[in-house]
């Protein structure tokens, strides 16, 4: 392992050296999922890559106090990547980092750690975690403050025409997202006015997790050289489908898909029942962090796709879980969908705490609840509660109450981030409940 490392290390300086590069970025991120980052000249980049470099801990949300305010930003040399947006003759690249202590130490303010930290539980049960997310987005017009968003179509469901912008923003985002390695499976319009969706092909959770950040900094900065606004709030307009991050899991040993099952009529393993039903049972306490904004509960309601009901089906979305038919013949296809999550969540915490969740199932043997078949959203309360099927929290202040009660996710992502995470939270709940909104000003200033 050490040997690779050196070599990777050499790798990066060799290809610095001969890129003429200027710049290193060194990424990384904080509680909430914001990307960071200062730049290092290419002749700190070897001192970095081998001892860190220090930066101000404290001035990071979620991060240090500042009485222990220096943490280190340590590169990881395998996610060196050329940024392909900038100048050749001005050359640029980017590595991400993990953050420690000043003792070596993982830091446990660190998203990334995290889900380190659950991936190796993982492999010591003798799993990867595979991961496949359908990226979900609005281009809209440069906004003004205060102002509705204005897309920049009318599209649905696959559309396009002649003067599409925004498929060809999607083309320059593909383009530069395969340059810095990250390969996409599909990219189409989705169904609502200049709804975007680009679905990446699967590969371990980490690197997918490093993937959504840098996929959501391209997609930004592809649509501001044009002079578009690209968002991936969940529900940026009203009476319209809002943003998701579908994501498609699997856990394999070694090459063998642990969730393939041949016997089975859907051709999943206990290892896969268990798991979902790990999921299911602790849904509601991970949702906070799948769904971390109170924008998020605008999305997640009836009658606009996105997930209302804890259940489970094959090909029906409009459960929690859903199981695509996979591609004949193919063992490594089958797969769940976990449909909840929305692509401004943090993905190195919402990563954790789905693979916690399902773990969980597979280790205490969960027993998978019947199929829910039936389109839920025509199912009055009485008979969902007959069929035993409960809803996902309704608002970011139900999600944070179940959260706090959850030693599962406690675990999943230490005491440090558990902690901070409640306290932001539930001061942007707070600021939330103060404000007056144009709804309100509309139904009630007259009349009242």
């Amino acid at each position: 392992m050490s040997e690779m490392l050196d070599q990777h290390r050499e790798y990066v300086l060799r290809m610095v050296e001969e890129r003429g590069v200027r710049l290193v970025r060194l990424w990384f991120t904080d509680v909430l999922g914001t990307l960071k980052s200062f730049a290092i000249t290419p002749a700190e980049l070897e001192n970095a890559l081998n001892d860190g470099m220090t930066f101000d801990g404290s001035s990071i949300d979620g991060y240090s106090r500042i009485q222990e305010s220096d943490v280190l930003a340590m590169p990881d040399p395998n996610t060196f990547e050329f940024l392909p947006w900038v100048d050749t003759k001005n050359s640029e690249a980017r590595v991400i980092c993990d953050v420690r202590n000043l003792d070596g130490t993982s830091f446990e303010g660190d998203p990334r750690q995290v889900l380190k930290r659950n991936l190796d539980a993982a492999r010591a049960d003798g799993f990867e975690f595979l991961i496949a997310p359908d990226m979900e987005y609005f281009y809209f017009e440069p906004p003004a403050r205060g102002q509705v968003p204005v897309p920049l179509d009318e599209g649905g469901f696959f559309d396009l025409t002649t003067t599409d912008v925004a498929s060809s923003l999607r083309g320059e985002t593909i383009r530069t997202l395969e340059a810095m390695g990250i390969p996409v499976e599909y990219s189409f319009h989705e169904d609502a006015p200049s709804q975007q969706e680009i679905d990446l092909r699967h590969t371990d959770a980490l690197t997918m997790a490093d993937s959504v950040m840098t996929f959501r900094m391209i997609v930004k900065e592809i649509a501001a050289m044009k002079n578009v606004h690209a968002t991936f709030m969940p529900k940026p307009l009203e009476g319209v489908q809002g943003s998701g991050m579908h994501l498609h899991l699997s856990l394999f040993k070694g090459e063998t898909n642990a969730f393939y099952d041949e016997k089975d009529p859907n051709h999943l393993s206990p290892i896969a029942k268990s798991f979902m039903a790990g999921l299911l049972r602790h849904a509601a306490e991970i949702t906070a962090v799948t769904n971390q904004n109170v924008n998020s509960y605008k999305r997640l309601v009836p009658g606009f796709e996105a997930p209302v009901h804890v259940s489970w089906a094959r090909n029906n979305r409009s459960g929690l879980i859903r199981v695509p038919i996979p591609k004949r013949g193919n063992p490594n296809a089958t797969r769940i969908e976990y449909r909840s999550p929305d692509p401004a969540c943090n993905p190195y915490l919402a990563f954790s705490v789905i693979l916690a969740a399902g773990l969980k199932g597979v280790r205490e043997g969960y027993e998978l609840p019947p199929e829910a078949d039936a389109n839920l959203f025509e199912m009055d309360d009485s008979a969902l509660d007959t069929l035993g099927i409960t809803q996902l929290p309704q608002s970011l202040n139900d999600a944070l109450k179940v959260m706090e009660g959850s030693d599962l996710v406690r675990e999943a992502l230490g005491e440090h981030i558990f902690e901070w995470f409640l306290r932001n939270k539930r001061h942007e709940w707070r600021e939330y409940k103060t404000q007056v909104t144009p709804y309100e000003l509309t139904r009630y200033l007259k009349s009242l």
